[in-house]
Order: C-alpha cells, then sequence, then structure tokens
C-alpha cells in the first residue's frame, strides 16, 4: 500500500491557504460575483482560491497535473488534483455558512483515476474532513488533534436519516417519484445540499444521501473520505467511485435499497 501522508499533509496546507483566502471575503459586501455559460454563479474568491491552490501545487507537485472547476486540466500523467475552490458558491454568495474548498489527489488505475486523497473543509463551519487510501478517514482542527470517522450501523431503511440537496433535478431526469417513495420509507429526511451530506454519511450522523447531477470536482474529495469511513460511495448506476455525473452515498448496508429506490421510472 503506497504511503500518502506527505500528499494528505500537502492537501492540509492547500486548504489552509484558500480557507484564508476564502473567509477574507466570506459576506464582503463588494464581492464580485459573475454567471458562468452554465448559468451557475461564480466569484472573485472561487478564482482566487484555485489560483493559489494550483500556484502551490505548481510549486510542491510540478509533475502532477490539476484538474479544477474554474481553470480546467492543466498537465498529464498518472497523477492528479482536483480541485472545487469553493464547494457551494450559491450560499458563500447570499452569507450561508455551509461551502467547503474540496482538494482531492487521485490516481491512474483499473477503471481510470481514482481518489487516493480527499481534504474537505469548511471554514465558515470551523470543521474539516480528511482521508487517504487505506488509511482511514477523520474529522478535526489539524492532522495530529483527529477523531477517526465511521458510518453509521443503521440497517432499516424506516430508520435512516436521508439528506438530498433539491428536488429539481430529479424531476427532470424523471425520477422524482422514485425519490419521492424514498422520502416516506425513511425516518427523517434533510435538504443538507452540496459537500456536506456526504461528511455526515462518513461520520454517522446522515445514514443515506444523493445528488442527481454533480461534476468530478464535486465528488472526488468526498468519495474517498465515505469510503474509508467504512461507507460506499457510487454514481446512481451502482459503479464505485465518483466517474457517473451524480453520486449515491451511503453506510453500505442501506445502499442496494438507496439504489432501487432512485432507479425507479414511470
Amino acid at each position: 500500500m503506497p504511503d500518502y501522508h506527505d500528499d494528505l499533509r500537502l492537501a492540509h496546507v492547500l486548504a489552509d491557504a484558500a480557507d484564508a483566502q476564502t473567509m477574507s471575503r466570506f459576506k464582503a459586501l463588494d464581492l464580485k460575483v459573475e454567471t458562468k455559460p452554465d448559468m451557475t454563479p461564480v466569484s472573485e474568491a472561487d478564482k482566487a482560491a484555485e489560483e493559489l491552490i494550483r500556484s502551490q501545487l505548481q510549486r510542491a507537485r510540478p509533475r502532477d497535473a490539476i484538474l479544477g472547476e474554474e481553470y480546467g486540466v492543466e498537465g498529464t500523467g498518472p497523477r492528479r488534483w482536483v480541485i472545487d475552490p469553493i464547494d457551494g458558491t450559491k450560499n458563500y454568495v447570499r452569507g450561508v455558512p455551509v461551502w467547503a474548498t474540496l482538494i482531492s489527489l487521485m490516481e491512474a488505475g483499473e477503471g481510470g483515476y481514482q481518489p487516493v486523497v480527499g481534504v474537505v473543509s469548511a471554514p465558515a463551519l470551523g470543521r474539516r474532513w480528511w482521508a487517504a487510501k487505506g488509511g482511514g478517514a477523520y474529522t478535526g482542527r489539524s492532522l495530529t488533534s483527529a477523531t477517526r470517522l465511521h458510518v453509521s450501523e443503521v440497517s432499516q431503511l424506516s430508520d435512516a436519516s436521508f439528506a438530498y440537496a433539491s428536488l429539481s433535478g430529479w424531476e427532470e431526469q424523471g425520477r422524482l417519484d422514485g425519490f419521492l417513495d424514498l422520502t416516506r420509507a425513511v425516518w427523517r429526511t434533510r435538504g443538507y445540499g452540496d459537500f456536506w451530506p456526504y461528511m455526515m454519511v462518513a461520520e454517522g450522523a446522515v445514514d443515506i444521501c444523493a445528488e442527481p447531477e454533480l461534476s468530478l470536482w464535486d465528488m472526488a474529495a468526498p468519495a474517498i473520505v465515505v469510503t474509508e469511513a467504512g461507507g460506499t460511495f457510487t454514481g446512481l448506476d451502482g459503479k464505485p467511485g465518483p466517474h457517473s455525473g451524480n453520486a449515491a452515498a451511503s453506510n453500505s448496508l442501506l445502499h442496494d435499497e438507496l439504489l432501487g429506490y432512485l432507479n425507479q421510472r414511470y
């Protein structure tokens, strides 16, 4: 098993720098926000955070490739850093503290690139989560002040807490009826959205979550945190990993039932 400790330590350094950058502009009255071609917002803080991470990676890991939400892919090779500078930009620009910087290292392997390191840092919440392949998942203030994560042991849907982002995407894909059936079958539903449901699955506070449409940079870091905490992270097609364009995460015990409901078509 390769040792990813140095890469994980670097990811924390990158997250520290991004946190300082994004927090300095959070709730700023003069924050500049634009609309991208896909009609999603991007702020000056998104761009500045990604530029900062890229510049540090180019110095620390010049042979590694970088894929980021705002500036695309740069470089080639078997190792690729995947960055979402602010996951939850709509929250960020409205002053809602639920947003995070997502940093993952992916390595080429069977089935394409797979995440081997992931850091999810939510400075406005005062929370950070991380994982490295084969090393478990943790939350805390730093590598030396951390608590190991483990998913829940809830084995019945009727006892499960289900987190989701919104209803519109499920309706657009013709999955709304199955989604609503799932909400009726579980004990509790909450619309937390973005990175947070996956982290709560990893720490056992939520049992299942799913989103109908996502990009790789949304999923790479959460995927390894969930799996290293003992959970399962797949696409709605059941394929493991962050490559399906959507996501379903669970404590593993409920995964088949989760997918069953969300793949119902009427």
